[in-house]
């Protein structure tokens, strides 16, 4: 490797590149070797199959349902507290004329099964205000329910908004390191599957298994009222036995859903994939190998789903025979079912947001002091490396011993062969990247000391597209001062 320009390197070594003693203008430095670089922590990654005991991913679901309940009850938003009560209030007042509807269907009943010949037209009124009443409180139900969606969708929105934005800054803050090293297509998906599952969550916690337990407990009670605490211990039995069988089911399916999440990602990432890499897979003509290896992703997802659904589907169908004919109650019957549906829909949801959650967990590597202030160019931006080492991997130092001085206002050039470290350096400079050991400095301040969206841009400038013209506007918005340039003298 050598430097074209002005510059002065002391004691370097990059890569596999020659002794500062070939380079001409250059001077040896007396820096004592240093030991190979060592590689950052090993990060657990956030979309890997992982497989839980019952115990664990009862901890995780509790975790993401307590993280989620803050947004239903931000201390320092009325509105969306407001937004939630008012949900809540007409959430009750239609599960009051549900639980009402069932008495006045057997008001009905009861109003018919009279002799009409003998009263004459009383039975006829009886039966049609009963009618009338009954209609009514479906209606009234029903309009209650809609008018609680409405009100609350904005909370739910809002909240799929927070985590989906705080998670994008936190992947914006990680590390060069995490995003080589992870599956865009993948990646993407996880988060999009995630952001989903928050509104399923958000309403179930509010309007089905808090509403659900209520009206069930709602109906024992009249039961027990109307009928005796006989009919309310059997109707709470059999509720309680068909609550804990799709528990324990759903419990034992959470592995296939995990599996087919995984399939699910790994078939975004073969996609995603293929389209960055379009112009490689068109000069080797590997178009059916790629639809073949997306294929496959799907297949393998298709038969997790599907294997699932079998075995699960088959004893769920007895069950509701065994309910849904033995108690012909016929609302009683609903929620029951309702409830296991719901349950089984939340699982799901809190698996799809398990890695989205996971992903904000992830440490970033590149983290600044409390105290730290903004780069200062006291210089005009001189940059030094001073014994700098770095390595991506422990078997390969990139950069050994590195020292050398940039002066401000010059140009230089760095060449060499590929994998020498030179794009390295840039990366370094822009923290991207930490380094192991030595440091680096800009008009005499350590960068690590600064903080970190202090800096310039990085353009490449034989770039002809508008990119380029996007990527000096960032500068810009950072009050760098870049000259306006017109469309031609960019190209």
């Amino acid at each position: 490797m050598g430097t074209a320009g002005s510059s002065t390197t002391q004691g370097q070594s990059l890569g596999t590149s020659k002794g500062v003693e070939d380079i001409p203008g250059l001077k040896p430095g007396t820096a004592a070797k240093s030991p190979p670089a060592k590689p950052a922590a090993t990060r657990k990654d956030p979309l890997a199959l992982d497989d839980k005991t019952n115990k664990e991913q009862r901890k995780a679901d509790w975790a993401i349902i307590k993280e989620m309940s803050q947004y239903l009850w931000p201390k320092d938003n009325l509105g969306t507290r407001l937004r939630v009560g008012l949900s809540l209030a007409l959430l009750v007042g239609a599960k009051v004329l549900n639980v009402q509807v069932p008495f006045y269907f057997k008001s009905i009943v009861d109003a018919m099964n009279v002799d009409f010949a003998a009263l004459g037209g009383t039975a006829t009124t009886v039966a049609g205000s009963m009618i009338l009443a009954y209609g009514l409180t479906r209606i009234g139900a029903t309009v209650f329910q809609e008018v609680r969606n409405a009100v609350f969708a904005s909370v739910a929105q809002k909240a799929i908004r927070s985590v989906a934005c705080n998670v994008f800054d936190h992947l914006l803050r990680l590390d060069l390191n995490f995003h080589l090293s992870k599956q865009t297509g993948g990646l993407t998906r996880a988060i999009d599957r995630g952001t989903k599952g928050i509104s399923f969550l958000l309403t179930s916690m509010v309007f089905h298994i808090f509403p659900t337990v209520l009206e069930i407990s709602m109906v024992c009670g009249i039961l027990t009222y109307q009928y005796g605490a006989k009919f309310a211990a059997i109707t709470a039995l059999t509720m309680v036995g068909y609550s804990a069988f799709t528990i324990s089911t759903t419990a034992w399916r959470t592995k296939f859903r995990r599996a087919a999440n995984a399939a699910d990602n790994k078939g975004s990432t073969v996609a995603v994939d293929s389209l960055i890499n379009y112009e490689a897979v068109k000069y080797f003509n590997n178009e059916k190998y790629e639809v073949g290896r997306y294929d496959q992703a799907l297949k393998a997802y298709e038969k997790i789903i599907n294997q699932g659904r079998n075995i699960f589907g088959i004893p769920q169908q007895w069950a509701k025979l065994d309910i849904f004919e033995c108690i012909d109650c016929h609302d009683l019957s609903v929620p029951l079912n309702f409830l296991g549906s719901v349950y089984r829909e939340l699982r799901q949801s809190l698996l799809d947001m398990e890695t989205l959650f996971n992903l904000q967990k992830v440490n970033v590597a590149i983290t600044q002091p409390p105290n730290a202030k903004p780069l200062q160019l006291t210089k005009g931006g001189e940059i030094t490396f001073e014994n700098v080492t770095f390595g991506y991997h422990p078997d390969r130092p990139i950069l050994k011993n590195l020292s050398m001085t940039i002066p401000a206002g010059k140009k230089i050039a760095i060449v060499g062969p590929s994998g020498c470290g030179k794009s390295t350096v840039l990366r370094l400079l822009f923290r991207f990247y930490d380094v192991q050991e030595g440091r680096i400095l800009i008009d005499g301040q350590d960068i690590r000391k600064q903080l970190i969206d202090t800096g310039g841009v990085y353009s490449e400038l034989w770039s002809v597209q508008e990119t380029l013209f996007a990527e000096t506007q960032h500068g810009k918005e950072r009050e760098i001062e870049i000259p306006d340039i017109s469309k031609e003298e960019r190209r």
